[in-house]
């Protein structure tokens, strides 16, 4: 208990004392990220925070996790430092997506091959249980690529990616603490207390964003947290900790980046374009049309993450695919009214300008 409570001070604290100098050295060699007319800020911003996220973490891991009983760890680290190299580099000089997909797919084939953080069963899911080997290793590289861009996806207003990241990353880590898997939630804890530190340079106006690299370390740490979660699981059948219906309640907890990044990619491709191409369609550019500031929207879907956990923790007895199916459709009903109202407001804000012309 004491080793997860250092694990998120020092990474709090170390990252919360380098992010001033971050912000110093990126301004002063101009690696800002400039407004534009798909950005939602209006001043030069830096955007390496995730340098800062990335030391805090890394240090606090190193420093209190008990290496002796986990073996897995330098695999998990080589991913991490795959993963920020890949996201400083598109943060300080933009890479195609292609070289960016491959670094990711790099880190993942470490986390699932050599690590062996794979997913080896649906349980249940479309009445699939275990999965053979090789789909089992498709599979998780497939979920660990899509958290990760999730995470990438979703850092489009001021805190939201931190704040989700924080909620989840400390939901798996208590669970972990409660299972006695410490080596795991120090992971959590120390990632959590990093992110921290950084959503105070975050608030509006915001000092800094994170970037790739805080937004891609951030998806690679929850996409390990749920797998683990959803296989380690399976071993506490008996234990006072067991979660039923597992990877719905895993879908739950990551509502917000997975829903969202599932939805803008059928809008893309529904208008022939590419589910990577970048538009104002997220959930929270909705929120901003509405009339809410970066901050009233990051509360409002923090807010609504939560409420969806423990609606996934209060309904688990109904079975994997009937509480998969609740979420959805709550899901899709909570969007439909955001849809309802954020068109309103447009058109009665176009209304208002045509009668002021």
């Amino acid at each position: 208990m004491y080793d997860i409570i250092l694990a998120f001070i020092s990474a709090f604290l170390l990252s919360y004392l380098a992010i001033p100098s971050i912000i110093s050295i990126a301004r002063s060699k101009n690696l800002v990220d400039e407004p534009g007319e798909r950005r939602s800020h209006a001043v030069s911003t830096p955007s390496l925070g995730g340098i800062g996220i990335f030391a805090g973490v890394i240090f606090s891991i190193i420093l209190w996790t008990p290496f002796s009983y986990f073996n897995d760890l330098q695999y998990i680290l080589c991913a991490f430092i795959i993963i920020f190299l890949i996201g400083a580099k598109d943060d300080i000089d933009p890479i195609s997506p292609v070289k960016k997909f491959g670094g990711e797919l790099f880190a993942a084939f470490i986390l699932v091959f050599i690590a062996k953080i794979q997913i080896s069963s649906f349980y249940g899911i479309f009445n699939i249980w275990e999965l053979p080997q090789v789909w089992s290793y498709v599979f998780s590289v497939f979920t660990i690529i899509v958290i990760i861009n999730a995470f990438n996806l979703l850092d489009g207003i001021n805190g939201l990616s931190g704040s989700i990241g924080v909620l989840i990353c400390c939901t798996f880590g208590t669970w972990f603490l409660m299972i006695d898997k410490v080596e795991l939630s120090i992971v959590a804890f120390a990632t959590a207390g990093s992110t921290v530190a950084f959503l105070y340079y975050n608030v509006t106006p915001a000092k800094i964003f994170m970037g790739d690299t805080g937004s891609l370390l951030i998806g690679l740490v929850c996409s390990i947290l749920a797998i683990q979660f959803i296989e380690l699981n399976n071993l506490q059948v008996n234990a006072p900790y067991h979660i039923r219906s597992t990877p719905s309640v895993a879908i739950g907890i990551l509502i917000l980046p997975l829903f969202d990044t599932l939805r803008v990619f059928i809008i893309r491709i529904s208008k022939g374009r590419s589910p990577f191409s970048p538009d104002q369609n997220h959930i929270h550019h909705l929120l901003l049309k509405t009339g809410l500031t970066h901050m009233q929207s990051t509360g409002v879907l923090l807010f609504v993450n939560v409420c969806f956990i423990l609606i996934a923790l209060y309904l688990q007895n109904l079975g994997t695919e009937w509480l998969l199916f609740i979420i959805t459709c709550l899901a899709l009903v909570l969007t439909g009214i955001l849809l309802l109202i954020s068109n309103r407001k447009h058109s009665v804000s176009s209304i208002a300008k045509t009668s002021k012309i």
